[in-house]
């Protein structure tokens, strides 16, 4: 098998100061990937994954420098190598699905000009009058419904799981040799997620594309990769092929992360014999959208929920199910089209700004995406502090008493308190956006997705804490969620939405146990598909 790509002994540094010493990210990491080969990199936030594919594309940041060792790419060097070498290479040799939608996609411009730049740049050259028509193939073929409409749309007009299905759109349409996909799927439902895997195991095997997968769910890993590299702390502690590394781990950092793991074990959370009073209440809730070009796209239709007091209720779907719409409602940062909203009794539905203040310090909303949730110019202490500041709370010693309590609760350094959010990994900066969201001890948490962007070990830590924090203080949650076995552990209750339509609604256990739901049974067929091994888990 000839290899696409080729890493000796690569080491990398940070130095984030002029004054202070580099920090390694990397260290001493060989490896091989050939033709027709997934080779899959795992480990927590911080290992060095994404450094590792930063690398390879020759896009390290300007504190970011290759220590030692070489990157070779399809017989091209690439350290060393000039800026016009590298953009040679980038789209039409090696190609990166990145991880973040948001800040990738370009706001201004609509999806199919995005997509169409990756289509240009096809060797050899595609005619121009084929562009249109190979960017509508590229978008179907990564999952998304009606392209021509999804190509008229800009990047705020999808919803965070259909963005990161255009970036794999736009990834692809190069047809590159090497395809660097960095958590291509962290957003995606478990439907989404096994069709677009699946496409990306056709082009493995048809093309002879070489797939280096970066991620932190070892249910895809162990589903999807050739080998797989174990990453921590910028070193290589367990390589070799996905059954045994993954069956029979022999580092002990490898067994934490599969003991971690929820899609290795399924733990049901019971509701309990009553339901207490509802804290929030959708009711027939709508929302309708205007179109590009006229008509409208119904994003959520005629959907009633309630969230009890003191418990969760796990709301799922896949992307543009109308999740994070019925969020955003409830929040009151769009009005509905129809339909009535009621926090803690009251009807919140038609509050003007000033009126909903006084209330927004009970309910707290956490975003799904950790890089655009978090202002770059503020240090950690600033953005978790802001609440406090805005709301009068405390003077300047208790905020930043709160800020350490609050770094401590959910598993950052106090030092971090200083940095600022370049300076953080992605599940870092969660962990920030999470422990904002707590700094005013509100009733009312509404979590988008909250631990997508978190590797398992930090992802279990979070809905530890979560769990601990409902227990303690009596918190409820809407909790959003594409990972059915993240919502078994935590929610009492579970919600299905498909289309912008309620399909099912009941106990988790209820749910899990006996789905009415042909697509809910889908959904839960898929967890079972994830683990290389029989599943132990229980239902509880």
């Amino acid at each position: 098998m000839s290899a696409i790509l080729e890493i000796q002994g690569l080491s990398v540094a940070y130095r984030p100061h002029r004054h202070r010493p580099p920090v390694p990210a990397v260290r001493d990491i060989s490896l091989s990937i050939g033709r027709g080969e997934t080779v899959a990199v795992v480990g927590e936030s911080g290992s060095g994954k994404s450094t590792l594919a930063a690398a390879v594309l020759g896009l390290l940041p300007g504190t970011g420098a290759v220590t030692g060792g070489s990157i070779t790419v399809a017989g091209k060097p690439v350290t060393g190598a000039s800026e016009r070498a590298l953009r040679d290479l980038r789209g039409r040799v090696v190609a990166l699905i990145p991880q973040d939608p948001t800040v990738t996609l370009n706001p201004t411009r609509r999806i199919g000009p995005q997509v169409a730049e990756s289509v240009r740049r096809r060797q050899p050259e595609v005619p121009k009058r084929s562009v249109d028509a190979e960017v509508l193939a590229a978008l179907s073929a990564a999952g998304l419904e009606n392209p021509e409409l999804r190509a008229r749309q800009y990047p705020h007009e999808l919803s965070g799981g259909l963005r990161q299905r255009v970036l794999i759109a736009a990834g692809l349409a190069g047809e590159p040799e090497l395809l660097i996909a960095d958590e291509p799927t962290s957003a995606l439902d478990v439907t989404v997620q096994k069709r677009i895997l699946d496409h990306l195991d056709r082009l493995v095997a048809g093309r002879g594309i070489a797939l280096l997968l970066i991620t932190h769910d070892l249910g895809v890993a162990a589903d999807r990769a050739d080998r797989v590299v174990v990453m921590r702390s910028g070193e290589v502690v367990e390589s070799g092929p996905a059954a045994t590394v993954l069956g029979s781990p022999q580092h002990e950092y490898t067994k934490e992360l599969l003991r971690a793991a929820p899609g290795f074990s399924v733990t049901v959370r019971e509701a309990g014999e009553r339901t207490p009073e509802p804290i929030l209440q959708l009711e027939r809730l709508t929302k309708d959208y205007a179109l590009p070009g006229g008509g409208n796209f119904r994003a959520l239709d005629e959907v009633t929920l309630q969230v009890p007091k003191g418990q969760t209720l796990g709301l799922v779907g896949e992307s543009g199910s109308g999740k994070t719409t019925a969020l955003r409602s409830a929040l009151g940062l769009i009005t509905p089209t129809a339909g009535r909203i009621r926090f803690d009794g009251q009807d919140i539905t038609d509050l003007g700004w000033r009126q909903l203040r006084p209330l927004r310090r009970r309910f707290q909303l956490v975003h799904q995406n950790p890089f655009a949730a978090l202002d770059p110019r503020f240090s950690v202490e600033q953005t978790i502090g802001e609440p406090l500041v805005s709301f009068r709370v405390g003077d300047r010693t208790t905020r930043r008493r709160r800020v350490h309590e609050l770094l401590d609760a959910v598993g950052l350094p106090r030092d971090f308190a200083g940095r600022r959010p370049a300076e953080l990994s992605g599940g870092q900066r969660q962990r920030v956006a999470i422990a904002r969201a707590l700094s005013l001890e509100p009733d009312l948490l509404l979590l988008d997705e909250p631990v997508s962007a978190l590797d398992v070990r930090v992802q279990e830590q979070i809905l530890n804490l979560l769990t601990t924090l409902q227990n303690d203080l009596g918190l409820s949650y809407l909790f959003v969620s594409h990972d059915l076995a993240v919502v078994a552990g935590l929610a009492h209750r579970v919600a299905v939405l498909r289309g912008g339509r309620l399909v099912e609604e009941g106990p988790t256990a209820e749910v899990f146990s006996n789905p009415q739901s042909e697509y809910t049974q889908e959904l839960l067929s898929a967890i079972a598909g994830r683990s290389p091994r029989e599943h132990a888990g229980t239902t509880s």
